[in-house]
């Protein structure tokens, strides 16, 4: 009769007491006196074993593995059955015969198995609890219609169990009702530290909390951070996972691709369907598992068909561990995995104790036969379990020389347990028995399970292994595991390999894992590869360990993993984008280029005025020299100086003292220039305007005015150069803007004086006004016999000194955006400045220099004339020339011509100084 119970955390419900008394009913408890091996009782014993003793503890192990569907039970469990049962045994025998702990106490026994099924383990489990219940006989009787007589059933004051989370979870529900304290050996899910829901549940292993914490450990630790989690169905699996999942939530950095769950009961085909699922997510390589032995070894059978051997990375929780039967068969499929298991030690008395069992001393044991059978593939007798085998057992097979034999696990787990009982229990004896030799009447009547839990919770002593056993508030065990590795070595052995451990920290030793590919290298797991320096990471969203890589374009930099920010204007990335470094500085270098052809032209330019200078000083009182007006022409050939020099300044360093030269010099050479020449024209002008109305020299012509006009002239440039001085004192800047090209490696910053554009145009304006009107004036005296002026040379001056600026203007702004923009605009400035004062040089005074220095002949003393000559010679000649142009062939024959042309015949120019008259 099989009823699936249901109950709340208060008082047992109705559905349990109906299905306990059925139970009870069904299965009678048989006389104390009876032994397991008597035939009698096999129907009663058939699945428990039962050792006498003044307190009984129950016990729970898997001793065989779940059955298929419609059976209950499967294969035998060598390990995780027979030795885990053993140990409970061992040490109970270890207790009775230890004076100093329990004396006088004998502990006795009852061990049940579950099947690795919690249905069948509550089912079975119900045997603990029939003594608190007690039972009516009122309605039933005996074949002769006398009254039953019922066998009291033992007394469990404490269990010792079960391996499977679910099993305990289901088991901790009922025995939690009837205040029967539990003691897991196994059973990690992190639901039961839930104090308020399995308040008399206990472990001595540590909860998957921590488990899960040092899984994600080791996943960090291995760089993954895309993942798939696979769990068995049941508490053990899905609050493994669930654990996990959380903690990567909580801390970040870890994705899960996938979370699969196999079913309890899967069908054909499941294993194939759930690797083809995690190789949907290919790039999360790595599989975090929470399953059972038997769904572990099912999962790489099914990798191993389906041709992926060594592309998942396995991670197992202690249900793998370092466990043999899982891997048996599919050794290279699981080659790498990396499992995790609470730290433990083999416990040398127990493997010389089992090594010592046979089926003669270990009769205690009823599933020891099938044991025998399952270990050394032979069959015992005609009803033997293993039907096919035509081997026979001798019953003189040893474990460990006919068999191989390692230690399970959990031995030393199932021990502590065992012992952290019996600790309680005597320290119980010790306060309420004080004294007293074996039990009390407190102790013997009935052990409390409220007050045992509490001296449970108390214990702290030093376990099988001498390691701490101890419990916190929630029972559970302090966290503390070996991290293994399974590796094939060269010699093509398999075994596990110690490769860390955890203490609430990892520590792993890198350099001990071994990979299936030989490569030292850590495989990946992860959805996106990294991105490279200089690139930041996009995130899919919702996906927050899958990216897009993006480069930093421009002249942004990478600030962080995901962010690309600016760099600061006077900035620019570095070579691998990660920071910002300064844009260099550059200036106009005197090798380059662009420096060295204004220079040339400079230099040949101050030779030349030098030279001019010099001449006319050496031949000051000559007359050509008289008759150009030394004054002026001193100031002109000052400004034609000062025009070549000043591209001196425009390619020096710029610095404050630079700067302020550069303001004051920029249109001051043009200045002086063009003020000495307007004041020239003004005076031809305004002396041939006066002789058309009468004799009388008009007013401010002598050498004298002249300068004062010249200077008053010049003064308002540098006026205006002192008015910019105050209202912006000059200062160097770094123009980052001007070469601030697309690529940032190519971009430099421009150390240039303060003078922008407008104030340029500004500081050059008023000389080029002095330019224009110059040459208004050179075109009205164009019609003055250049016989008698210098009106013609300086027309033409100014021609073509105003075709060389109105070529200029387009160039210079017109290259206003180009990158190359400091030197063209430096470099049209400076050649327009000195080929302005070449021209002005060349045409007015490079033919008196030839006629002083080649033609001396020529440089001599004249008839002088009082204005009125000059000024009727003059007017003649421009009536003649006019009416010349009225003839046939442009001939004119007078006698004032022929008279002209007879007192010019030693000479073509005839200068006349105008300052050497009598006004």
């Amino acid at each position: 009769m099989n009823m699936e119970p249901h109950w709340s955390s208060g008082s047992p419900s109705s559905s349990v007491i109906i299905l306990l008394l059925a139970h009870t009913w069904l299965f009678p408890a048989a006389s104390p006196q009876r032994l397991p091996t008597d035939p009698q009782a096999a129907p009663e014993y058939a699945h428990s074993i039962r050792l006498d003793g003044d307190i009984i503890l129950g016990g729970l192990f898997p001793v065989h593995s779940r059955g298929d569907r419609g059976t209950p039970c499967g294969e035998l469990k060598k390990e995780k059955g027979i030795h885990r049962l053993e140990a409970m045994m061992f040490a109970i025998d270890l207790i009775n015969k230890d004076p100093e702990l329990l004396p006088n106490i004998t502990l006795g026994a009852r061990i049940l198995d579950t099947c690795s099924r919690d249905t069948y383990a509550l089912e079975q489990s119900l045997t603990f609890v029939q003594a608190l219940i007690e039972r009516d006989g009122s309605d039933v009787r005996c074949a002769n219609g006398d009254p039953p007589i019922f066998t009291k059933p033992d007394k469990i004051v404490g269990v010792i169990g079960a391996a499977s989370s679910s099993v305990s979870i289901m088991v901790a529900n009922i025995l939690r009702l009837f205040k029967i304290p539990q003691i897991s050996y196994a059973s990690t899910a992190p639901e039961l530290s839930d104090n308020s829901r399995y308040d008399f549940f206990s472990r001595v292993v540590p909860p998957d909390s921590y488990q899960a914490q040092a899984m994600m450990d080791i996943v960090t630790a291995m760089g993954w951070n895309y993942v798939s989690t696979l769990a068995s169905e049941g508490n053990y699996g899905e609050s493994g996972v669930e654990a996990f999942i959380q903690i990567s939530r909580e801390t970040g950095g870890v994705c899960i691709a996938q979370s699969l769950k196999i079913p309890r009961e899967p069908r054909s085909g499941e294993f194939d369907k759930i690797i083809r699922r995690l190789l949907e997510t290919s790039n999360a390589r790595a599989i975090i598992m929470f399953a059972n032995e038997d769904d572990i070894r099912r999962v790489l059978d099914a990798a191993k068909r389906n041709n992926q051997t060594g592309h998942f990375l396995w991670v197992g929780s202690d249900s793998w561990g370092s466990k043999i039967s899982p891997v048996i068969g599919q050794e290279r499929v699981a080659e790498g995995a990396i499992t995790i298991l609470p730290k433990r030690a083999s416990v040398d008395a127990f493997d010389r104790y089992f090594r010592s069992r046979s089926l003669s001393n270990n009769r205690r044991n009823v599933w020891f036969a099938e044991f025998w059978e399952e270990n050394f593939n032979c069959k015992l007798g005609m009803h033997g379990r293993r039907p096919g085998i035509l081997k026979k057992c001798t019953g003189l097979e040893k474990v460990g020389r006919d068999s191989n034999y390692e230690q399970e696990g959990k031995v030393q787990f199932v021990m502590d347990a065992v012992y952290a009982m019996a600790h309680a229990l005597h320290r119980m004896h010790r306060e309420l028995c004080y004294g007293y030799p074996g039990l009390c009447p407190r102790m013997a009547n009935n052990i409390d399970g409220k007050e045992l839990l509490s001296y449970i919770r108390a214990v702290k002593f030093n376990g099988s292994a001498s390691t701490p056993v101890m419990f916190n508030e929630n029972g559970d065990a302090p966290g503390r595991y070996d991290i293994f590795q399974y590796q094939i070595t060269n010699r093509s052995t398999a075994e596990y390999r110690v490769i860390g451990s955890w203490t609430n920290k990892l520590h792993l030793k890198v350099e001990a894992m071994r990979w299936r590919t030989g490569d030292p290298s850590l495989p990946a797991s992860v959805c996106s590869m990294p991105c490279r320096t200089g690139e930041r990471k996009k995130v899919v969203k919702g996906v927050p360990c899958c990216w897009h890589c993006e480069r930093c374009e421009g002249y942004h930099y990478q600030a962080s993993e995901f962010t690309c920010e600016l760099c600061p204007y006077e900035m620019r990335p570095d070579a691998n984008r990660t920071g910002c470094v300064p844009i260099p500085i550059i200036k106009l270098e005197w090798h380059s280029p662009w420096a060295v052809v204004p220079v040339f032209i400079s230099m040949l330019g101050i030779i030349a005025t030098s030279f001019v200078i010099v001449t006319f000083v050496r031949y000051n009182d000559t007359p050509i020299v008289r008759a150009s007006g030394r004054e002026m022409s001193y100031v002109l050939l000052t400004g034609i100086f000062l025009c070549y020099a000043i591209t001196f300044l425009m390619i020096a360093t710029p610095d404050v003292g630079v700067c302020s030269l550069r303001r004051i010099f920029l249109g001051l050479g043009m200045c002086f220039s063009y003020a000495a020449l307007l004041t020239k024209t003004n005076r031809i002008h305004r002396i041939f305007e006066q002789g058309k109305k009468s004799v009388t020299a008009p007013r401010f012509i002598s050498p004298a005015s002249q300068l004062v006009i010249t200077f008053s002239l010049i003064s308002v440039q540098l006026l205006g150069v002192f008015v910019w001085f105050a209202a912006d004192p000059p200062h160097t800047v770094v123009d980052y803007g001007e070469q601030r090209t697309q690529d940032p490696m190519a971009a430099r910053g421009v150390l240039k004086c303060d003078i922008s554009d407008l104030s340029l145009i500004c500081s050059l304006g008023y000389s080029i006004l002095l330019m224009v009107t110059c040459t208004v004036y050179a075109i009205k005296t164009r019609g003055v016999p250049e016989t008698f002026n210098e009106a013609k040379p300086i027309g033409f001056t100014m021609y073509t000194t105003c075709i060389i600026w109105l070529a200029f203007i387009p160039i210079f702004f017109g290259t206003s955006q180009s990158a190359e923009r400091m030197y063209i605009q430096t470099t049209t400035l400076t050649i327009s400045l000195s080929l302005s004062a070449s021209v002005s040089l060349g045409m007015l005074y490079m033919p008196k220099v030839y006629i002083i220095l080649f033609h001396p002949e020529q440089n001599i003393p004249k008839r002088k004339r009082s204005f009125k000559a000059i000024v009727t010679a003059a007017t003649m000649s421009g009536k003649l020339t006019q009416k010349g142009g009225d003839r046939p062939n442009g001939e004119v024959k007078t006698e004032l011509c022929e008279s002209m042309e007879t007192n010019t015949s030693s000479t073509k120019t005839t200068y006349v100084s105008y300052s050497n008259h009598a006004i």
